[in-house]
């Protein structure tokens, strides 16, 4: 096969009995199955140590799609990111697609990855990815493997344009360096939802042996059936890209200089092309962070949503530079992050529900500069329900459409096809964890797209005597001051978070949640896991109910909205929290103290965090 991994005897023998039916059943079958001799020696190990809960976490649990996909540590193991795992979860994913797609063979299917792994370790996302590639190409499908790493938002790109049935990214995003991801996007170019991700893994449970050419990797080498769509998609990918460029001549001749991070990973060379596409000089790198590097050596967590902690080389950079803005991607680059420098001297790094404003303001002032056809009435925007609601105060004084959906781009990104559908227009999408969406070249977020955006929107600001920060204030002035916050717990223990969310639900007695918290009295209560909401007549939740994780809403008298919910990639309780003005009203100062009591007797009161051992976010 040309496997680098080696060759291993099927037929080998349990080397000694865990005492557990279950787990030997699990060990026998993955020393069976599994060909990389390094995750198999990881297993063996375990065994021979006796390490029999570890062993268990790994072989007798499997992965799950989640709000992004699979996403795991690397290592042995059903429930991690492997070789093995990956094969299976893509045959499973064959099965399915070719009973719901006679065309698949020929329509075929995209493959990307990032950066992550050591390509030592046999587990990095580039081998993913070919092995990926190989168990779709033994079977005569054709494959459009990138030939090298790419931005998450390429690959719905890809399938779009390239009408395949379906896409594959390798990836964990900004997740820690040990992690990895499998995340699956359907023929409309968004993320898959249910039915879609059970029928998958349902398939691979029912088929879990690898085929024997799942595992020749050299394939999406030789194989006819493997083309590489790189330069066909970056080419289309920036001529899409002006759609959203509008003042190309003043990009040109701005005086504005601009620093970029791609946070050791795949975003410089894209968003350098970005910059030109727009009319810009391209931003400055910052050298430390430019290549990819799986280790992240220079940040203590690959995330720029962390904010100026982790932006400490970028705002020093520009401060040398004389840059007055600074634009950070995360590590497969589809999220933004954005810091200013204030007048004082001082940085200000914007939250992702500020971003969200502002872009939601300058593609709205575009679009109404524009001279459009299309009505008002027709024109959406988007954000999910944990994010800030000032796109709704916007849409109301505006008169264009605003709707809220689940957590997760892939809730926006179908419910944003299924409105192109409807030939309705859609300027913007946003989630507060610096995920944004400009226009509808592709139905996700896209951190490269967006930073030419902003960088656009602070080039025109600059010119008429402004910048970001004071254009923030102006928007809260217009349409009302919506001040929030985001902060999060970790928690290792799913017992723990279960239990803390089910006392939510039976506060007072069997299934009565609470009617006030501190001296604040909750109004309504809205439990899309159960699929209730207090606020509806019927009781029942507008949003899909979402049983595979944990998330309450509840709607204070005071008027303030707080949501706590499971994080979908990490082992977080996330909580966020907004108070929302009146426009017109300058009322900021009373807003923030009054969001302050609120979380704090939200944090004390419901979460428990001494009593439940939970770790507030360093």
């Amino acid at each position: 096969m040309g496997d680098p991994v080696g060759d291993v005897n099927s037929n080998l023998l349990i080397p000694s009995s865990t005492g557990d039916a279950e787990l030997d059943a699990a060990v026998w079958r993955w020393l069976r199955w599994d060909k990389n001799l390094k995750t198999r020696d990881q297993i063996e190990s375990l065994l021979q140590d006796g390490k029999i809960k570890e062993l268990r976490d790994r072989l007798c649990a499997r992965l799950a799609f989640g709000t992004a996909g699979l996403r795991s540590p690397m290592g042995a193991g059903f429930s991690r990111i492997n070789d093995l795992t990956v094969i299976q979860t893509t045959q499973g994913m064959y099965h399915y697609l070719e009973r719901s797609f006679p065309e698949l063979r020929s329509r075929g299917l995209v493959v990307g990855y990032d950066t992550r792994g050591q390509a030592s370790s046999n587990c990095s996302s580039e081998r993913l990815a070919k092995l990926t590639a190989a168990v779709l190409l033994s079977q005569g499908v054709q494959v459009y493997l990138f030939s090298r790493y790419v931005p998450t938002p390429f690959v719905p790109y890809a399938v779009q344009k390239l009408r395949a049935v379906a896409g594959v990214m390798i990836t964990a995003s900004h997740n820690r360096k040990e992690d990895n991801g499998y995340k699956v996007y359907w023929e409309n170019g968004a993320q898959i939802t249910s039915p879609h991700d059970k029928e998958i893994l349902k398939c691979a449970e029912q088929y879990p042996e690898p085929w024997a050419d799942s595992w020749s990797v050299n394939l999406a080498d030789t194989s006819p059936l493997m083309r590489d769509p790189l330069q066909a998609v970056v080419d289309s990918y920036m001529e899409d890209l002006r759609t959203v460029c509008f003042h190309r001549e003043l990009n040109q001749k701005t005086r504005l200089r601009f620093v970029h991070t791609s946070f050791h990973g795949v975003g410089h060379d894209y968003v350098q092309s970005a910059f030109r596409a727009f009319g810009f000089n391209p931003p400055i790198p910052v050298p430390e962070q430019k290549e990819p590097d799986p280790n992240f050596s220079t940040v203590k967590c690959p995330n720029p949503e962390e904010g100026e902690c982790v932006l400490e080389l970028s705002l020093r950079l520009a401060e040398k530079e004389g840059a007055r803005v600074v634009l950070a991607t995360d590590p497969d680059a589809d999220r933004l992050a954005v810091a200013e420098l204030q007048d004082s001297g001082c940085w200000k790094v914007f939250t992702g529900n500020e971003l969200g404003a502002l872009l939601g303001w300058w593609m709205f002032f575009c679009w109404d500069k524009s001279g459009s056809t299309s009505t008002v009435q027709d024109v959406y925007m988007l954000a999910t329900a944990v994010s800030s609601a000032i796109l709704r105060a916007v849409a109301a004084k505006e008169g264009f459409q605003y709707e809220e959906t689940l957590p997760g781009f892939k809730w926006i990104g179908n419910r944003v096809k299924a409105l192109l559908d409807q030939n309705k227009t859609v300027l913007f999408a946003f989630e507060e964890s610096i995920g944004y969406m400009c226009g509808t070249a592709m139905l996700d977020k896209d951190g490269v797209s967006a930073a030419a955006v902003v960088a656009e929107m602070a080039t025109f600001l600059d010119s008429v005597g402004m910048n970001l920060a004071q254009q923030l204030v102006q928007i809260y002035e217009t349409y009302g001051y919506h001040i929030s916050q985001t902060s999060y717990f970790l928690c290792h223990d799913p017992p723990t978070i279960k239990r803390i969310f089910e006392r939510l639900r039976n506060y007072n007695g069997p299934k009565q949640y609470p009617q006030a918290c501190g001296v604040y009295g909750i109004l309504h209560v809205r439990d899309v896991t159960m699929g209730y909401d207090s606020s509806q007549q019927n009781k029942k939740c507008l949003l899909p109910v979402s049983k595979n994780s944990q998330m309450i809403t509840f709607t204070f008298q005071n008027g303030c909205v707080a949501t706590m919910r499971t994080s979908g990639t990490e082992p977080k309780i996330k909580y966020y929290a907004e108070m929302c003005g009146v426009p017109g009203q300058g009322d900021r100062w009373f807003l923030e103290q009054e969001l302050k009591k609120v979380i704090r007797a939200l944090v004390e009161e419901f979460l428990e965090p001494s009593k439940n051992g939970l770790i507030w976010r360093a």
